[in-house]
Order: structure tokens, then sequence, then C-alpha cells
């Protein structure tokens, strides 16, 4: 509702296990790795969309063929723009070329992008950088077909500047300090080691350079170049990368923060960061899409052969939470119910806000994401009235007539549609005041509806930053006229930056930071973050793993309530009529609702790797000394 959160990015992974003839028979196609790739990519636009990218492998081509394409868009449907693309070449060819029509060996060899090796990715340009350059997969060419490399990934690395520091003491020069980058030529000087010193084993053993081509793909060992590779990673990541001559592989990182689901038969294996993309694009069962292990890759050789390796050693497993509320698509079967029990976990809190008055209460959601956990509510209100009724006709026994009984069953929860978003805005405007009016006009609001005795129960996602909400939407739900407006926030107050994937990196910027702030200001005790300013200098010079998360203490003397309280203050309009009043859903509650992903840090401050206290602490420096820069 209040904030549009943005997420790193989603992947898509196809390796066909068939010659592409055996598709063109079966599917009509030999295109129908393609089509999946569309198919992938689009049910994922949810994880990015300001740029997208594809990449594709073609077996065993003879030398001065191509067999590696790629394309990559920023346009405003970035997705649609390259497989446009993909089409209009294709479409071309075919029309200057018709005997390619039926003919799947010259398609092959002649048609860019019809491969056996598919990378896609999606993505959101969270560091301010959105060039076509940014956009993965990322290529490291090489006349060598073994040593070329294409990555893309779903992560974020919290010691960049250190893998920098390690490529420059291997003798590298990277062309750009980032993480992918980084990651890429880490994995790319390990591929480099591996294949020289398989080519020397083989020029001994008697063969010669053409000869030993194939000997290199059979024998490269894509598990013990990542296990080298990987060794000082930290951070959050699912890592799909394919190799010149047909290998591929997808590592997630150890503490399963980002997502990786998997399903491969007799035909395909295919790796995304959604299930149910999975299980709709090829129309597969729920159970059969598994869920890569953290730490673990899943690597498919040019041969076929598909292994599972454990990379690095499994943590305490930390998977996204986050996911589960907000980022994934909620047709996941998982995601579903756990959204709803969030909804029905906070009811009770909600319940307490309203004075249990649910025949004066109007209950609502924005934005759709937030639907599921509003079913989930709306349930737990249902029962709620049931057992009133049930109680006033057992007290009233044989007294009451026909008439009372109606009425007392006729009572229901009332549910509107409060607020209908007409289309996304993607805001060509940066000044301020100019795209605070923009964003007041996203939403479309429902008249008629809301008495003046009634409370408004509006149900989101989760509050960020709280801008919006307090420039627009609370202003927008007051036109309504209701004595009280609650906003409930399904998951619990973002207290902490993120550093695994998700656009979440000053500390300044969360409205539960700037809340804790103003109390310690109320309380005279400001001279806390003074002493929180010192401890985390002190720890500048530490490993990682000594540094302490001293940001804590920030929080340390509130209360959640009292928290909650001073940010509906702070986002209060001074010119708003209805009270208001914010719920966040305790911790515990989340856990309850997603016991099988429990990530939490940006909510707890408990970072599943020692690179996220540093981060954190980093993060409060810069507040404090007022740098405008990412903590990472």
């Amino acid at each position: 509702m209040s904030d549009a959160l943005k997420h790193e990015c989603g992947i898509a992974m196809i390796r066909l296990l068939k010659p592409l003839e055996y598709y063109k028979e079966k599917y009509g196609s030999a295109f129908y790795g393609v089509n999946k790739m569309y198919l992938m990519m689009e049910k994922q636009h949810n994880r990015g969309q300001d740029g997208a990218g594809f990449a594709s492998i073609k077996l065993n081509t003879n030398p001065g063929e191509r067999y590696i394409s790629r394309v990559r868009s920023i346009a405003q449907q970035p997705i649609q723009d390259i497989f446009a693309q993909i089409n209009d070449r294709i479409n071309k060819e075919l029309t200057e070329h018709p005997e390619y029509t039926d003919n799947v060996a010259l398609q092959k060899k002649n048609i860019p992008y019809i491969g056996e090796v598919l990378l896609g990715h999606v993505r959101y340009g969270t560091f301010g950088k959105n060039s076509v350059e940014s956009v993965h997969p990322f290529l490291r060419q090489n006349n060598w077909m073994h040593r070329n490399l294409i990555m893309a990934g779903n992560f974020n690395m919290t010691n960049v500047k250190e893998l920098f520091g390690n490529l420059i003491e291997l003798g590298q020069h990277p062309k750009e300090y980032t993480d992918t980058i980084t990651i890429m030529e880490k994995i790319g000087h390990f591929l480099d080691d591996a294949v020289s010193k398989i080519y020397k084993d083989l020029k001994k053993e008697g063969y010669n350079k053409r000869e030993a081509s194939p000997l290199i793909a059979e024998r490269l060992k894509v598990a013990k170049i990542l296990r080298r590779a990987a060794k000082n990673w930290d951070g959050g990541y699912a890592m799909a990368g394919l190799i010149g001559h047909g290998d591929s592989f997808v590592l997630r990182d150890p503490a399963g923060i980002r997502p990786a689901y998997y399903y491969k038969d007799d035909e395909i294996v295919v790796v995304a960061s959604e299930r149910p993309v999975i299980q709709t694009v090829f129309n597969v069962k729920f159970e059969d899409v598994q869920e890569l292990k953290p730490g673990q890759a899943i690597i498919t050789k040019k041969s076929g052969e598909v292994r599972f390796k454990q990379i690095l050693e499994p943590l305490e497993r930390k998977s996204c939470s986050f996911e589960r509320i907000y980022f994934s698509r909620g047709s996941d079967a998982e995601i579903y119910q756990e959204r709803k029990m969030l909804g029905k976990l906070v009811m009770p809190e909600v319940l307490q806000a309203i004075n249990n008055d649910t025949k004066n209460t109007v209950f609502s959601f924005i934005p759709n994401t937030a639907e599921t956990s509003f079913y989930g509510m709306v349930e737990t209100a249902e029962a709620h009235l049931n057992e009133r009724k049930t109680a006033a006709i057992l007290d009233g026994q044989r007294s009451l007539s026909a008439e009372k009984v109606t009425e007392i069953l006729s009572e229901h929860i009332r549910v509107e549609k409060i607020a209908i978003k007409d289309a996304k805005l993607r805001t060509f405007i940066t000044e301020d005041s100019s795209r605070d009016d923009l964003v007041a006009h996203v939403y479309d609001i429902t008249y008629g509806v809301i008495k003046p005795e009634d409370n408004l129960v509006i149900i989101d996602d989760s509050i960020v930053r709280g801008t919006t909400l307090k420039k627009s939407i609370l202003r927008m739900l007051d036109r309504l006229g209701p004595k009280r407006i609650v906003v409930v926030s399904s998951a619990p107050q973002i207290r902490y930056p993120d550093c695994y994937g998700i656009d979440m990196a000053n500390l300044e910027s969360l409205i539960a930071f700037r809340a804790a702030l103003e109390l310690l200001k109320d309380a005279g005790n400001y001279g806390i973050v003074e002493e929180v300013y010192k401890k985390c200098i002190e720890q500048t010079d530490l490993d990682d793993k000594h540094v302490q998360n001293f940001v804590k203490e920030i929080y340390d003397p509130f209360t959640d309530e009292q928290i909650s309280d001073k940010i509906a203050e702070l986002l209060s309009p001074e010119d708003i009529n209805a009270e208001v009043k914010i719920i966040f859903q305790p911790v515990e509650n989340l856990h309850k609702a997603c016991p099988e992903h429990l990530g939490d840090w940006y909510f707890t401050g408990n970072y599943p790797t020692n690179g996220g206290n540093r981060v954190v602490n980093r993060a409060f420096i810069n507040f404090y000394e007022g740098n405008n820069e990412r903590a990472y």
C-alpha cells in the first residue's frame, strides 16, 4: 500500500535433454524451449520489471558456427521486448530461407536463440543502475568453448569489497566493481584453471587440442569449481550459470535465503525462483517440484547427466520470510495458506482495536497482494461473530422470538472493496511534490459504504517507509468519513536494513527506526544514539564473525506497541479527522505462519550470515554521519 518494495530478480533455466528434433515431433516446434522460457519469465514478472535478459547455448556445433545467443532489454515491458526481438529474428530467417521450415538441423545451425540450454532473468534496478549493461545474464567470453561463462542470479553479497580484493590478488583486472561481475570473474578464474589443468593432463596422455575438447567437457568437475569460487561468499543467492560447451548449474546459498525450485524428467531439467511457475508452465504436480537444498547445486552435464552436489556446508536455515509475505506468487499452495494464516493470527489485535464492534466495522485491503491475508483475517472475524451469535441465542433460550433470532443471525462481517488500483504507476517525475500528487491518484476509492460511526480496517503486506501512507493513502481513506482507521500490517515492524536482495538499504528510511528515535527523544534518552555509534565505530576493523548488531539497543527500551503507536502518530497527517491506529504482526506469529521460513533479520536484527551485522552497523554509521550511501 504505502511502499513498493523492490526485489532483486528472478531466474529461470531450462535444459532440454533430448535432441531438438524430438520436441519438433512431439510438441510441433523446435522452439519448444524458447516458448517455455517466455512463459517462465512472464510468470515471474512480479520479481522484476526494470529489465529482462535471455541467453541460450547450442550443443555440439561445428567450429565457425555461433553457439551462444543473448538478448537483454530495459524497455517499458522488457520481457515482451526481448521475445519480440527473438521472434522477429526467427521469422525473418524463416521467411528468407523457407528451406529451414521443416529442417531442425538447418534451424539450429542458422537461427539464433534456438538451443538446448536456456537461461532467463528478470530484475529490478535496486542500485539505481538500470542501463542494459546491468541486466543479466552476464557473459564472460573466450575463444575456448569451455571457458565461456554465462551467469544470472537472484542474489546480493555483503562482502563485495573483500571478494573484489581477492580477484586483484589473483592478478585479475575486473571491469566493474559489482557483485555480479566479481562473482562471475571468481567462478571464471577457477573455470580457466580447471580447463588448463585438464588440457595439460590430456596433452601428456597424447591427445592433440582438437581431440582434447570433448574430453575436457567430460572431465570438467563443476562442483569443484563452485566449491573453490564460493569459499568466501557471504550473502543470499540462487546463482545460475551456463558453460560454453553445455554444462549448467544452479547454486543456492547455505542458509537458503534466496529460493530455488527444480523439476526434472527424461525430457527436461528446469529451475526457477518460484514453484508455481514450474507447475503451471510444465503442467506438473506440486509434489513433483522440489526445493533445492541450502548450499546445494544442481549440475547438468553436457551429456545430460544430472548431479546434486553439496557445495557449501548448510547453515541454520533462514529462508527469506518476505518471499512468503510479499514477493512470491500467491498461487503457491504453501504460500497461500501461510498468507491466510498471517491474517488469522493478527485478528485478535484488530478486534481489540475496534472494541469487538464488528457491526460498525468495514474490512478491506490494499494492495492486491494483501488479498490472501485479508481472507484469513475475515475468516477469523466471521468465526468470532459466529461465537457471539451462538452465545446470544443460547443466553436468550426460549424467550427469543423468531424475529430476534433472525436479527441475530443476519449480522455479518462487512467486507468492501474500498480502494481500486486503476494503473501501475511508474513515476516519471522524481521531484517530491509532483510525485506525491501522482501517487495520491493511483487508487480510486469507493464512496458511500462507510458511515460516520464506522471503523475502517485495511490490511497491507508490510509498512516499510510509510511515506505514501502519510502523504496520500490515509488522506484518501479519511475522505470516506470513518470514525477510526486501523491499518494492519501482516508483517512485523521492519527495523533493520536488508543486504540479501531486497531494496531496504538505509536505516533512516525505515519508519520503525524513525519512531524509535522519536521515542528516545521523548524519554530524554537520545544519548543512546551516540553510544551505539561509538560501539559501531569500534567494530569497523573486526573480522565479520566478531561483529555484533548494536543497533538493537535503539529499540530495546520500548515495547512493540509503543513503537507502533509512535508510527501511527508520525504517519497521521495533521489535518486528518479519523483516529489512526496501526497494528503490526508479532514476530512470533510470523514464525507460526511460516515455520519453515524463519529468515526474519529485517524484523529482529538476527542476520543469517556474519556480513549482516557489519552491514547494519555500517548503515547506522552512515545515518549518524549523514552519509547518503549504501552500507554494502
